[in-house]
Formats: structure tokens, sequence, C-alpha cells
């Protein structure tokens, strides 16, 4: 079965999924006033005991939207339960920076939770989330306003590079080519969420990352490759190019540290596999396939990262127990986002109560 991302669902059909597939609150709205008009293009960067990186992240980003500054912009640092200096440092940055920068304390630890906090603050058209050990180049904003002047509502990614030489070559991507994600490639990599762009409407419409997800969760990764194949499932396009470039700082220089990340990218495609088997039966492909290539490394086939030796099987173990821990996870009742949707229901609640309140007041005015 071949479904390609930008073949859109029938309406009947989406209503369906948008509901059993997300299960998740729309995105909150900051109840408090916002001062001005709201920006083009809001950067959403989480972090967490990470200052030393996070300063140069912050100052790559100002840099940027000096060198286009018509296409306005804010910056929102999610700190998700820092122990170190940041919460003090992003005081002192805040400011001075030349450009509005919120910072938001974000308690409960995942990066997934700490994403969906950035989305209840960011006010942008346009949301692009970068990594805190990420470096943006100067040409990012013109990149991103030309992709983005034509409207189509897109997930879309765009080329991450070695930040620094002696780091090794993981959790890049450096294709020249640009393209769209289909059932063919697997979801995992093709964007990067240290590199990931949306409307905000898109993000509304997908809903809040998978707190089961993502590095600081049950299944330490991911997050963001949920994300994708929810788009997929809704029939928005997500897309690859190759130049909104990033420059990623990972700072892993020993094979140990590359295998521990491989290991953990695994465990979360495996709880991903299974949470979307009904919709998504395709990713089932790509386990197959990991698979078939781990036997044929027995007979002397190719690695699955010749350059790093990594291997196959490690995918392959760690993709069963992801989906293992998924099960638990799903019989346990461990919730998606919980806070954002106890929020969201006081919401409902108040808006319900203006509603009510309303109507009372027009009975009793049209009351002879």
């Amino acid at each position: 079965m071949t479904v390609k991302s930008h073949q859109p669902l029938q309406h009947g059909r989406l209503s369906r999924l948008e509901s059993r597939l997300s299960r998740l609150a729309p995105i909150a709205v900051d109840p408090r006033p916002q001062h001005g008009p709201a920006p083009e293009v809001s950067f959403i960067v989480c972090t967490r005991n990470r200052v030393a990186v996070l300063e140069p992240c912050i100052r790559s980003i100002q840099a940027a939207c000096r060198a286009h500054p018509a296409f306005a912009a804010e910056l929102v640092v999610v700190d998700n339960g820092s122990t170190d200096r940041t919460a003090e440092r992003l005081a002192s940055i805040a400011e001075l920076s030349d450009i509005p920068l919120t910072a938001v304390c974000e308690p409960r630890r995942g990066l997934a939770a700490a994403r969906n906090a950035g989305l209840a603050r960011a006010r942008g058209r346009v949301l692009v989330f970068v990594d805190d050990d990420c470096q943006v180049h100067g040409d990012y904003l013109s990149d991103l306003q030309r992709h983005y002047a034509s409207g189509e509502r897109v997930v879309r990614g765009g080329r991450v590079e070695i930040g620094d030489a002696r780091d090794l070559p993981f959790t890049i991507k450096r294709s020249p080519v640009r393209e769209r994600l289909t059932s063919d490639v697997h979801p995992g990599g093709f964007v990067l969420g240290c590199n990931m762009t949306m409307h905000r409407d898109v993000a509304a419409r997908i809903g809040l990352f998978d707190e089961r997800f993502g590095a600081g969760g049950p299944l330490r990764s991911a997050e963001d490759t949920d994300y994708l194949v929810r788009a997929v499932l809704l029939g928005i396009p997500v897309e690859y190019v190759p130049d909104m470039t990033i420059f990623h700082h990972h700072g892993r220089r020993d094979r140990k540290a590359i295998d521990r990340l491989h290991r953990d990218y695994s465990l979360g495609n495996g709880g991903l596999c299974l949470k979307h088997v009904r919709h998504a039966p395709w990713l089932l492909r790509h386990f197959y396939w990991a698979v078939r290539s781990a036997f044929r490394e027995l007979v002397k086939g190719p690695a699955f990262d010749c350059e790093l030796k990594l291997s196959h099987w490690p995918i392959v173990a760690m993709n069963m127990l992801g989906a293992a821990k998924f099960a638990m996870l799903v019989l346990a009742r461990s919730p998606e986002a919980p806070q954002v949707r106890r929020d969201q229901q006081a919401q409902d609640r108040q808006t319900q109560d203006r509603q009510d309140q309303q109507a009372n007041a027009e009975a009793r005015v049209n009351t002879p």
C-alpha cells in the first residue's frame, strides 16, 4: 500500500482520523494580552541544562533576524526544568535582546511537553522549531520567507549540517534534493525535529506533540516523527528543502554515544509503528526491511551505517521493545498531553460559561 503525503483524504475519513489519531487538545491560546502586532515567525527553542550551547543558538537566531528584518520574528525559549543557570541567563539575554524574547518555564520533563509549551506561547504565523544545540544560517529567514510565500500548508524541514568537524556525522541531513515524504521512505529523519517548520494553522490542525515520545519521555525519541506521520494521515504534505540551513553542534564524538542514540531512535520508532499500525500500516514494511537487512548482515550484507559501524540488529530489537513499551503505556492509560488537555477543558468551561451568561442576558432583554 502506497499513500503519498500530498494525497488529500476524504472529509468524512479525515474527521474520524483527527478524533482517533490525536485525541489531543487544540493548541492553547495564551490568555494574557499581547502587545503589538503578531510577528511573522516564531522561533521555538526547548532547552534543559545546556546553557553553554543555548547562548550561541540564541545569538545565531538574533543575527539571522537582523539580516532579514522585514520578516518580523520573535523567540520563545522553553526551559524544561533546568537546574543550572539557564533561567538566570535567559532573563539577562531577554533584557538585551533586539528581538522579542519570551522565556517559558515548563517543569514537566520531556521534549514533547516543552514543545507543547512553546506552541502555546508562540504568536507567529510561521512556527520554527530549532534545538538548543543548533545555530541557524544567516540566510535562514530569507529562505524561510521564500518557501512560505505561496501560502501552501505543509510541514517543512531544512538542511542540517555538522556544526563542529570533531562531532561524528549523525543527526544530520545534507541531501541536495527537494522532496516530499511518501510511504516508500521511513519518516524517521526525513525532516529532523531540530529544524522543523509549519504554519500555525497546520500545527493547530495536527494538534499537540504526543508526550509519550521524545527525549525525557518514556519512549525517548520520535515525537517529531510521530508529528510527521499524523500530518501525512491528515493529507498535509511533508517536505524537505535543501536550504533553510542549521548547524548541529551535538557534541557526540565517540561511537558509544552514537550507538546509544541509535538505540533510542529505534525504541521510539517501534512505539510509533504500533501507535499507527491501523492507519499507517506501511510503517510495518520498514520494520520488515530492517529485519531482512539484519539477517543479510549475517552473510556479510551491508550495515545500517558502514561509516559509523551501526548495525540493523539494534533497530530490530529496539523496535520490538518500543512497541511493547507503547502497548504497556496504552494499557496503563498514559496520556499524550495531560496538563494541556486539562487547561483546554478549563478554557472550554469558561467559554461555555460566557456563552450561557450572554444567552441569559439576551433572554432578559427580550422578555416583555
